[in-house]
């Protein structure tokens, strides 16, 4: 969420207001929120990745109280003198960005380590031993976005807080140090040596603004030194997303790092719907690879063809309640600690049933429990616990396999569990493909590969539920609904986060594009079937939010843009026509608005009364 959905919005100022974002470079504008939760030191986080957060009681009463004194201001930030410390965009951009190349892991992903889900809350057990390639996917959409914004700025030199200037460069030489790996791979050592160094510069970032806060000096970043951050930084980015490919072209979501002394090494789980659309989202790979991913998705376990669309993971089998916790003979037979404790009739750890089944004791319920469980034993076993500790934690291990434990996600049947489609993330990849398939129209593709692109939108597209009747979605069709589970029709009707997605698609789908600030028409991916056959009405809303009608002719469809009725008709020609409240006609040769025209729009000023846009398609 914080990177692509704030990246969704820059985007989308880039191509309405270019040099917006560009003027907010030195303007000290912006904000530090006072968050009264401490992340510890890298050292301490290994120790207990899941206990990486500490509540600071003291400093969250300092909030309360300077919010009922200043208002929303007192949970800022301050300076020196108690005022709002103030930032300028391009620190802001990059304290998000150290935020997330800090926890970099190669060929794993960003390390989830802040006790916070990602997207998918259904997967939050997966914070501490898990890393997100999805975030990284869309990571890297963001840094290749800030490339192209760095080019076309006039500024060389930007000031932000000399802290994070410091933090900047830390990371910067640590990225620089291990940039020959990008093409010699990382053994487990160097994995573990690149993540120690990016963990100290952050830990020293951070307790130097918790102890001490900002001094409010500034030092001189170089925005070509800021440039060639972000490219090294999406270098490691791209490496990863390589070597997160599957042998059936699909990629990787979530994977799951094991820390054991100087090595950190990266098992997988189960392919996910996420890491599919988020790879897509990346702007990464070129229109081969991306049918080949489509492709493979429609032929995977991911697919559900009853409704012709998408889980978010592959469907399996769970274990029922008795054949859950049944530790393996051969196990027991490793371990002397445990044989012997089955022969004393000592059921603190495993104890063995009438069935001759053995079983760990049912309180402990995770790894630090049977550390301690193991530690209350008597001291006889002193001998047999110095010699077995690490292989009875390993046997545990097998037995529940807790590192690849992701929550609901993998123990329910409903509620974005195991067999349910999540409509929002449906309609994420709808979006994404769409977005893959402009890439491509604009890109130097086979017709072949455009056209395979181009049906896959249809199909992503008819499988979404307001496509469906009622019978088969299982519910109002034309409402947005949450999930399906396997089992029965959709569940959970309300205002979802797909409708937000659906909307922008739809605007893809008709082609209507914005760059520098000039509105333009090209539904390349428009199915012509949507132009209707005979004349008809169409009924809109006005910018006074009075309805109207208006005549439509064959061979046509409409919409309205910024409350203006946009008219698409077949022609043998592109031009657009533009009718203005007093009647008056201008024509353009293209499907390109000028900048005048878009203005009237974008502002909406009432000056336009409707669009006709012929189109050659």
């Amino acid at each position: 969420h914080q990177i692509i959905y704030l990246l969704k919005f820059l985007e989308f100022i880039e191509k309405h207001q270019p040099g917006r974002m560009q003027a907010l470079f030195n303007q000290e504008t912006f904000t530090y929120a006072a968050v009264p939760y401490r992340i510890k030191g890298y050292e301490d986080i290994l120790k207990n990745t899941k206990d990486t957060i500490i509540f600071d009681h003291d400093w969250d009463a300092q909030i309360r109280t300077a919010r009922d004194e200043k208002g929303s201001d007192g949970a800022m930030l301050t300076d020196k003198d108690g005022g709002v410390y103030h930032v300028n965009f391009i620190e802001k951009i990059l304290a998000t960005t150290l935020a997330k190349i800090s926890n970099l892991i190669p060929d794993a992903g960003i390390w989830m380590n802040t006790q916070r889900p990602e997207w998918n809350d259904a997967n939050n057990a997966l914070v501490g031993n898990g890393v997100s390639m999805v975030t990284l996917y869309y990571l890297r959409r963001f840094l290749a976005f800030f490339n192209r914004v760095l080019a076309n700025s006039e500024n060389q030199d930007i000031q932000i807080s000399t802290e994070l200037y410091d933090c900047f460069n830390s990371i910067k030489v640590v990225l620089e140090q291990y940039h020959s790996n990008l093409e010699t791979g990382f053994s487990k050592a160097e994995r573990k040596s690149f993540m120690d160094a990016l963990g100290a510069a952050a830990t020293t970032f951070r307790d130097g603004i918790y102890n001490a806060g900002f001094s409010g000096t500034k030092s001189t970043l170089s925005l070509a030194d800021l440039d060639d951050f972000y490219r090294i930084s999406n270098a490691y980015l791209e490496a990863s997303i390589e070597s997160n490919e599957r042998t059936d072209k699909l990629y990787h979501a979530y994977n799951i790092i094991e820390i054991e002394g100087n090595e950190v090494g990266v098992s997988y789980l189960d392919e996910m719907l996420e890491g599919q659309v988020g790879v897509l989202s990346s702007g990464y790979l070129k229109a081969e690879k991306v049918l080949g991913l489509i492709d493979a998705l429609r032929s995977s376990a991911i697919y559900r063809a009853d409704q012709n669309s998408y889980i978010l993971y592959p469907n399996k089998e769970l274990k029922g309640f008795m054949d859950r916790n049944q530790v393996p003979a051969a196990s027991v037979q490793q371990s002397e600690l445990l044989q012997t404790l089955v022969k004393d009739g000592n059921v603190t750890i495993i104890e063995k049933d009438v069935a001759g089944v053995y079983h760990f004791h049912g309180a402990i319920r995770n790894s630090f429990e049977l550390d301690k469980a193991i530690d209350k034993l008597d001291s006889s076993y002193a001998k047999l616990i110095a010699q077995d500790r690490t292989l009875v934690q390993n046997i545990y291990e097998e037995v529940f396999n807790h590192k690849t434990f992701t929550g609901r996600s993998g123990t329910f049947y409903g509620y974005e569990g195991l067999g349910s489609i999540y409509w929002h993330m449906v309609s994420k990849l709808l979006l994404a493909v769409e977005e893959c398939t402009i890439d491509a129209v604009h890109g130097d593709t086979k017709e072949e590969t455009l056209n395979a692109l181009k049906a896959h939108c249809h199909e992503v597209f008819e499988g979404i539920g307001v496509h469906k009747s009622p019978d088969v979605y299982g519910a109002f069709s034309i409402d947005p609904y949450s999930h399906t589970p396997g089992y029965k029709g959709a569940q959970q009707p309300g205002m979802t986060g797909q409708v937000k997605e659906d909307v922008i698609s739809r605007i893809i789908e008709l082609g209507v594009d914005v760059n520098d600030a000039k509105l333009s028409f090209s539904p390349t991916i428009l199915d012509k079937s949507e132009f209707i056959k005979e004349a008809s009405l169409f009924k809109y809303v006005d910018l006074n939010g009075d309805f109207k009608t208006m005549e439509l002719p064959a061979n046509s469809l409409a919409f309205t843009y910024c409350q203006v009725p946009v008219v698409y008709t077949l022609s043998d020609s592109d031009r657009i026509v533009s009718t203005t409240k007093n009647g008056e006609i201008k024509t353009i040769d293209g499907a390109v608005c000028d900048s005048e025209l878009s203005q009237e729009l974008f502002k909406r000023t009432g000056e336009i009364e409707k669009l006709e846009v012929y189109l050659n398609l």
